[in-house]
Protein backbone atom coordinates (compact mmCIF):
# COMPACT_ATOMS: atom_id res chain seq x y z
CA UNK A 1 0.00 0.00 0.00
CA UNK A 2 1.39 3.24 -0.86
CA UNK A 3 2.08 6.29 1.41
CA UNK A 4 -0.80 8.59 -0.51
CA UNK A 5 -3.17 5.26 -0.17
CA UNK A 6 -2.45 5.04 3.65
CA UNK A 7 -3.51 8.78 4.43
CA UNK A 8 -6.92 9.10 1.48
CA UNK A 9 -10.33 9.47 3.10
CA UNK A 10 -13.93 10.61 1.31
CA UNK A 11 -14.86 13.77 4.07
CA UNK A 12 -15.83 16.58 2.92
CA UNK A 13 -16.87 15.78 -1.20
CA UNK A 14 -18.64 19.10 -1.06
CA UNK A 15 -18.72 22.26 -2.37
CA UNK A 16 -15.05 23.42 -4.14
CA UNK A 17 -14.01 19.20 -4.54
CA UNK A 18 -12.37 18.58 -7.56
CA UNK A 19 -12.13 16.40 -10.58
CA UNK A 20 -9.07 15.45 -11.79
CA UNK A 21 -7.51 18.20 -9.32
CA UNK A 22 -9.21 21.04 -10.81
CA UNK A 23 -12.66 22.64 -9.62
CA UNK A 24 -15.86 21.51 -10.15
CA UNK A 25 -17.32 25.09 -10.14
CA UNK A 26 -16.07 28.42 -9.80
CA UNK A 27 -15.10 29.04 -5.93
CA UNK A 28 -15.89 31.91 -3.80
CA UNK A 29 -13.02 34.02 -3.01
CA UNK A 30 -12.64 33.26 0.34
CA UNK A 31 -12.45 29.18 -0.80
CA UNK A 32 -9.95 30.02 -3.97
CA UNK A 33 -7.62 31.54 -1.22
CA UNK A 34 -7.54 28.77 0.99
CA UNK A 35 -7.17 26.20 -1.79
CA UNK A 36 -4.04 28.16 -3.29
CA UNK A 37 -2.80 28.34 0.30
CA UNK A 38 -3.61 24.60 0.63
CA UNK A 39 -2.08 23.57 -2.63
CA UNK A 40 1.23 26.29 -1.68
CA UNK A 41 1.70 24.69 1.43
CA UNK A 42 1.23 21.18 0.00
CA UNK A 43 4.01 21.61 -2.92
CA UNK A 44 6.76 22.78 -0.23
CA UNK A 45 6.03 20.11 2.48
CA UNK A 46 5.63 17.37 0.10
CA UNK A 47 9.22 18.46 -1.62
CA UNK A 48 11.03 19.03 1.07
CA UNK A 49 9.43 16.67 3.39
CA UNK A 50 8.01 13.53 1.04
CA UNK A 51 4.67 12.22 0.06
CA UNK A 52 3.79 10.45 3.47
CA UNK A 53 3.54 13.56 5.28
CA UNK A 54 -0.18 13.17 6.74
CA UNK A 55 -2.93 15.57 5.60
CA UNK A 56 -3.47 17.35 8.82
CA UNK A 57 0.28 18.74 8.47
CA UNK A 58 -0.06 20.06 5.10
CA UNK A 59 -3.69 21.58 6.91
CA UNK A 60 -1.53 23.15 9.58
CA UNK A 61 0.66 24.37 6.94
CA UNK A 62 -1.91 26.43 4.94
CA UNK A 63 -3.65 27.96 7.84
CA UNK A 64 -6.96 26.23 7.74
CA UNK A 65 -8.62 22.89 9.48
CA UNK A 66 -8.68 19.78 8.26
CA UNK A 67 -12.51 19.50 6.85
CA UNK A 68 -11.77 22.55 4.71
CA UNK A 69 -8.15 20.58 3.43
CA UNK A 70 -11.14 17.57 2.78
CA UNK A 71 -13.79 20.38 1.06
CA UNK A 72 -11.12 20.97 -1.66
CA UNK A 73 -9.20 17.74 -1.90
CA UNK A 74 -11.55 14.86 -0.88
CA UNK A 75 -8.46 12.06 -0.57
CA UNK A 76 -4.61 12.65 -0.58
CA UNK A 77 -4.44 11.27 -4.16
CA UNK A 78 -6.60 14.18 -5.11
CA UNK A 79 -4.13 16.67 -3.14
CA UNK A 80 -1.55 15.61 -4.50
CA UNK A 81 -1.96 15.34 -8.25
CA UNK A 82 -3.63 18.92 -7.84
CA UNK A 83 -0.24 19.80 -7.13
CA UNK A 84 1.27 17.98 -9.91
CA UNK A 85 -1.27 19.57 -12.36
CA UNK A 86 -1.02 23.24 -10.79
CA UNK A 87 3.12 22.80 -11.21
CA UNK A 88 3.00 21.97 -14.55
CA UNK A 89 0.73 24.82 -15.55
CA UNK A 90 2.73 27.04 -13.79
CA UNK A 91 6.19 25.85 -15.70
CA UNK A 92 3.89 26.32 -19.27
CA UNK A 93 2.91 30.05 -17.93
CA UNK A 94 6.21 30.47 -16.79
CA UNK A 95 7.89 29.21 -20.42
CA UNK A 96 5.32 30.81 -22.47
CA UNK A 97 6.41 34.52 -20.79
CA UNK A 98 10.20 33.85 -21.13
CA UNK A 99 9.24 33.04 -24.85
CA UNK A 100 7.65 36.62 -25.36
CA UNK A 101 9.72 38.51 -23.13
CA UNK A 102 13.46 37.54 -23.53
CA UNK A 103 15.54 36.92 -26.93
CA UNK A 104 15.13 32.98 -28.27
CA UNK A 105 18.58 31.85 -27.20
CA UNK A 106 17.78 34.03 -23.67
CA UNK A 107 14.45 31.83 -23.55
CA UNK A 108 15.71 28.93 -24.06
CA UNK A 109 18.47 28.77 -21.51
CA UNK A 110 16.09 30.03 -19.11
CA UNK A 111 13.15 27.74 -20.18
CA UNK A 112 15.68 25.29 -19.32
CA UNK A 113 16.82 26.60 -16.29
CA UNK A 114 12.74 27.26 -14.75
CA UNK A 115 11.77 23.81 -15.58
CA UNK A 116 14.80 21.88 -14.09
CA UNK A 117 14.23 23.73 -10.79
CA UNK A 118 10.50 23.20 -10.97
CA UNK A 119 11.07 19.61 -11.36
CA UNK A 120 11.90 18.89 -7.63
CA UNK A 121 10.12 15.67 -5.92
CA UNK A 122 7.95 15.37 -9.52
CA UNK A 123 9.60 11.57 -10.02
CA UNK A 124 8.32 10.67 -6.18
CA UNK A 125 4.77 12.65 -6.58
CA UNK A 126 3.81 10.51 -9.90
CA UNK A 127 5.36 7.04 -8.63
CA UNK A 128 3.07 7.63 -5.73
CA UNK A 129 -0.06 8.56 -7.77
CA UNK A 130 0.32 5.57 -10.13
CA UNK A 131 0.89 3.76 -7.11
CA UNK A 132 -2.29 4.48 -5.66
CA UNK A 133 -4.09 3.64 -9.66
CA UNK A 134 -4.08 7.50 -10.38
CA UNK A 135 -3.58 7.70 -14.35
CA UNK A 136 -0.98 10.87 -13.97
CA UNK A 137 -0.67 11.16 -17.82
CA UNK A 138 -4.62 11.30 -18.49
CA UNK A 139 -4.19 14.39 -15.89
CA UNK A 140 -1.42 15.85 -17.35
CA UNK A 141 -2.23 15.28 -20.92
CA UNK A 142 -3.75 18.79 -21.98
CA UNK A 143 -0.47 20.61 -20.08
CA UNK A 144 1.71 18.05 -21.39
CA UNK A 145 0.83 18.45 -24.60
CA UNK A 146 1.43 22.33 -24.64
CA UNK A 147 4.11 21.98 -22.87
CA UNK A 148 5.57 20.11 -25.78
CA UNK A 149 4.29 22.25 -28.39
CA UNK A 150 6.18 25.31 -26.23
CA UNK A 151 9.66 23.82 -25.67
CA UNK A 152 9.95 22.91 -29.49
CA UNK A 153 8.66 26.48 -30.64
CA UNK A 154 11.43 27.93 -28.25
CA UNK A 155 14.23 25.49 -29.14
CA UNK A 156 13.40 26.22 -32.91
CA UNK A 157 13.74 29.70 -32.22
CA UNK A 158 17.00 29.77 -30.24
CA UNK A 159 18.66 27.42 -33.54
CA UNK A 160 17.56 30.08 -35.97
CA UNK A 161 18.87 32.49 -33.61
CA UNK A 162 22.23 30.30 -33.82
CA UNK A 163 21.87 30.14 -29.89
CA UNK A 164 21.68 26.11 -29.58
CA UNK A 165 23.56 23.93 -31.52
CA UNK A 166 21.19 22.49 -34.46
CA UNK A 167 21.90 19.04 -34.26
CA UNK A 168 19.28 18.98 -31.04
CA UNK A 169 15.66 17.74 -31.44
CA UNK A 170 12.89 17.89 -29.45
CA UNK A 171 13.19 14.21 -27.94
CA UNK A 172 16.77 15.00 -26.71
CA UNK A 173 15.73 17.90 -25.55
CA UNK A 174 12.87 16.21 -23.11
CA UNK A 175 15.31 13.58 -22.24
CA UNK A 176 18.13 16.05 -20.80
CA UNK A 177 15.43 17.89 -19.07
CA UNK A 178 14.27 14.60 -16.93
CA UNK A 179 18.10 13.46 -16.84
CA UNK A 180 19.08 16.76 -15.62
CA UNK A 181 16.23 17.36 -13.22
CA UNK A 182 16.72 14.23 -11.82
CA UNK A 183 20.49 14.72 -11.02
CA UNK A 184 20.09 18.23 -9.80
CA UNK A 185 17.18 17.08 -7.41
CA UNK A 186 20.70 14.50 -5.63
CA UNK A 187 22.46 17.96 -5.17
CA UNK A 188 19.29 19.77 -3.61
CA UNK A 189 21.67 20.87 -0.33
CA UNK A 190 24.57 22.31 -2.81
CA UNK A 191 23.27 24.92 -4.60
CA UNK A 192 26.74 25.68 -6.09
CA UNK A 193 26.85 22.02 -7.39
CA UNK A 194 23.44 21.99 -8.99
CA UNK A 195 24.58 25.29 -10.81
CA UNK A 196 27.86 23.51 -12.21
CA UNK A 197 25.87 20.86 -13.68
CA UNK A 198 23.40 23.09 -15.49
CA UNK A 199 26.42 25.25 -17.07
CA UNK A 200 27.82 21.90 -18.16
CA UNK A 201 24.79 21.18 -19.60
CA UNK A 202 24.50 24.55 -21.28
CA UNK A 203 27.58 24.47 -22.27
CA UNK A 204 27.09 21.57 -24.35
CA UNK A 205 23.55 22.94 -25.70
CA UNK A 206 25.16 26.22 -26.95
CA UNK A 207 26.14 26.14 -30.47
CA UNK A 208 29.90 26.39 -31.41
Amino acid sequence: MSAVRKDSGTRGATTGGTVGGAPQRPLRADAARNRARLLDAATEVFTTRGVAVPTEEIARAAGVGVGTLFRHFPTKEALLEAVVVRRLETITAGTARLAAEAEPGEAFFACFRLIVEQSAGKQEFTRALAEAGVDVHASLRESSELMRAQLSEILAAAQRAGAVRPGLGLAELVALLVGVGTATEQLAADPAARERVLQVVFAGLRAH
